[in-house]
């Protein structure tokens, strides 16, 4: 892997550390573009770019297959609107663990 510069060092970590409301953000404008698709083929990448960013975000599992079943934007419209005001409670997945193997 090539080595980065100490700047280059910092807007990655600081891309790390707004993740999350960069997802969020994301999501908002997949609603967005999920009205305004006019083909299949674009709403279905949506619609997998959506899964993706809910899952890397931790929305429950059970809310994502809600979302995803109903394919209707006013449904991921909400989950937006949860998250921003804080009321949807996020299952943040485990990091790996880093410690070496015992074996």
């Amino acid at each position: 892997m090539a080595d980065h510069s100490n700047y280059q060092k910092k807007v990655i970590s600081r891309y790390y550390e707004n993740r999350d409301q960069i997802d969020e953000q994301r999501l908002g404008e997949l609603v967005t573009n999920l009205f305004l698709a006019t083909s299949a083929k674009q709403k279905s990448k949506h619609w997998e770019t959506a899964h993706g960013v809910m899952t890397r975000l931790g929305v429950p599992a059970s809310r994502i297959e809600h979302v995803m079943g109903s394919e209707d934007p006013t449904v991921l419209a909400a989950v937006v609107e949860e998250l921003q005001r804080g009321v949807l409670k996020l299952e943040k997945p485990k990091k790996p663990d880093k410690s070496p193997d015992p074996g």
